[in-house]
């Protein structure tokens, strides 16, 4: 059996590959999930700080994915160069 750690090390690599191939939406979607796991971590270990803080950025994670969603966020990043 998988522990905690190995599958949110496992979500970490699956998020990086994401972000590597483009696909913020999903990397982040994918990091969320990290984040659930870790906080699962975080109380385990009597880290209750530790949880909190993670659950913060894991919110402003989904604020984030949210807001890409919808499509404020601009698609291209050299939008403002001349090519």
């Amino acid at each position: 059996m998988l522990s905690f750690a190995t599958i949110g090390g496992l979500l970490l690599i699956v998020g990086a590959y994401f972000t590597y191939k483009g696909e913020i939406l999903t990397s982040v979607s994918v990091y969320i999930f990290a984040d659930i796991i870790w906080i699962i971590l975080g109380i385990q270990s009597g880290d209750f700080v530790g949880a909190g803080l993670i659950f913060v950025g894991a919110f402003l994670g989904i604020l984030a994915w949210v807001k890409m969603n919808s499509g404020i966020f601009r698609k291209n990043l050299h939008k403002d160069q001349k090519i």
